[in-house]
């Protein structure tokens, strides 16, 4: 088996520099330094240029010095990407080129010769048709995207061939979603339990390629990077770069890939709200802040070129293009009013800088900033954010027992075949007088039972399939529906989740 693992690291470009000092402890400098030591590492890692900046703006030449070493050495292969975090989708040509080139430009300054992006990643993994004419443009050779843009949903994907999007030069190498989210949430926390989740895989001549954030390992969860690079001394995989795939798959197949992100859903794609943490339909702080820069970026290109002040201009209105002040106001569940404010001042204070603008477009920016912040105190002050969380909870958080027994037919067989399962977990940790995780089965079943598995960050189930092997759990679940059709036969197989 073949793995391409593939980290993206990424500040915004204000990040205030204790919390930057505090992520690059816990996380940027442990595996930037294992990554050093380890010389059988092979992965590719994408940094946005601004993460470059900051770094070199508050004193962390260190991990400048060694980032331009792994460039050097090869080992690990760099991506592009769009400098300040930009969601590609909802810009226009000049600005997705804009984005890049500054991108590009940041890292060969930083990274020096050994920076050769063959690679792309949009931020949020955000596709869109219209990117791809521009990435082919500027010279890329594939672009990654989630598993769920290979025909919207997910388990589509052909891991024994190289994708190629139809009608073009381009590859696209798809994230697998399972293997990543269950390293992501540390349901995968050792060589163990990674076999365990890759089974199947191994016994493969197939690739797999894995996505994740870098501060996942050390900072969102602690301890988490001392797993990653256990992962890495895993005999039983060879490791790559995503570059490197096609030298082993040379059957080629043609995919149209469906706009999404990696965060997108099924039902997102369906509805056709694969982008709703950045532009949602009934939020209004989102068309306020997309009309505001639209205002914004209209007037700047309205400003003569050869004045004094146009690259500053201009580089405020880079950086306020960054996605993250829509996301942090889609309150589902995102959210913070302080980051809200930061993006609308932005917009602002790029607005104000603009040399002889009429009072007219000033008080319409004025306007806008104060909508934006007013509504946004307003929806925390009156409570609609907690209601508003609470919807896209109970939309995205299906007790499990509703999305089996409760939907009747054979899948009685699936719930009562999980159930059975834990039953065995949990007798065969007494018995080894592993009590602890006898309780975790135990508390894992009265949540199934009794609907609480909602409020878990890491399901019960997704936890069962890491214990038990895939081939045995598929088994398993056959077993009880084959039973159902024995006692209930004749009534067709009901849909599931």
């Amino acid at each position: 088996m073949r793995w391409a693992n593939f980290l993206h690291m990424y500040q915004p470009a204000e990040q205030q520099p204790d919390i930057l000092s505090a992520i690059t402890v816990q996380c940027y400098q442990p595996i930037i330094d294992g990554l050093i030591k380890n010389k059988k590492i092979h992965l590719t890692l994408n940094i946005n240029g601004a993460l470059l900046e900051l770094f070199d703006k508050y004193g962390h030449q260190d991990i400048l010095k060694k980032l331009r070493e792994l460039a050097e050495d090869g080992r690990i292969e760099f991506t592009s990407s769009a400098k300040y975090h930009a969601l590609l989708p909802f810009l226009n040509e000049e600005e997705i080129i804009r984005q890049i080139t500054l991108n590009n430009e940041t890292l060969e300054f930083y990274l020096g010769k050994g920076y050769k992006p063959q690679g792309f990643f949009a931020p949020e993994m955000a596709y869109d048709e219209k990117i791809i004419p521009i990435i082919e443009k500027l010279g890329f050779k594939w672009i990654i995207l989630d598993e769920i843009s290979c025909g919207g949903e997910v388990g589509r994907v052909d891991y024994g061939k190289i994708n190629k999007i139809k009608g073009t030069n381009l590859n696209v190498f798809f994230r697998e979603r399972r293997l990543s989210n269950l390293i992501m949430s540390a349901v995968v926390r050792s060589r163990e339990t990674l076999l365990e989740a890759i089974h199947d895989n191994l016994k493969s001549n197939n690739y797999i390629v894995t996505a994740m954030d870098i501060e996942t390992f050390g900072h969102h969860r602690p301890g988490l990077e001392k797993m990653l690079f256990e992962i890495f001394e895993t005999p039983e995989i060879e490791f790559d770069q995503i570059s490197d795939i096609e030298k082993y798959y040379k059957e080629i197949k043609e995919v149209i890939p469906t706009r999404a992100t990696w965060a997108s859903s099924k039902q997102d794609i369906d509805s056709g709200s694969q982008f709703l943490s950045w532009s949602d339909p009934e939020n209004s702080i989102h068309k306020w802040q997309w009309a505001f820069t639209d205002l914004v970026l209209n007037e700047v290109y309205a400003m003569d070129r050869n004045h004094s002040r146009y690259d500053q201009v201009r580089k405020k209105m880079d950086i306020a293009l960054a996605s993250d002040h829509f996301w942090w106001a889609s309150a589902k569940p995102w959210w913070s009013v302080e980051m809200i404010e930061d993006g609308a001042f932005r917009l602002l204070d790029t607005l104000r800088f603009i040399p002889d603008l009429g009072e007219d477009k000033l008080n319409k920016g004025r306007d806008f900033y104060e909508h934006i912040i007013a509504t946004s105190f307003n929806w925390q002050r009156t409570g609609k954010i907690r209601q508003m969380m609470a919807e896209q909870g109970s939309i995205m958080r299906i007790p499990f027992k509703d999305r089996t027994i409760s939907r009747g037919g054979s899948e009685e067989g699936v719930y009562f075949a999980f159930m059975d399962m834990m039953k065995r977990l949990e007798k065969e940790a007494t018995d080894r007088r592993e009590y602890e995780k006898a309780i975790l089965w135990r508390d894992a079943m009265y949540k199934l039972e009794n609907k609480l598995d909602i409020y878990d960050t890491i399901n019960a189930i997704d936890l069962l399939r890491v214990e038990i092997p895939h081939k045995e759990v598929e088994e398993t679940i056959e077993k009880y529906k084959t039973k159902y059709y024995e006692i209930r036969g004749g009534q067709p197989e009901q849909r599931g989740s």
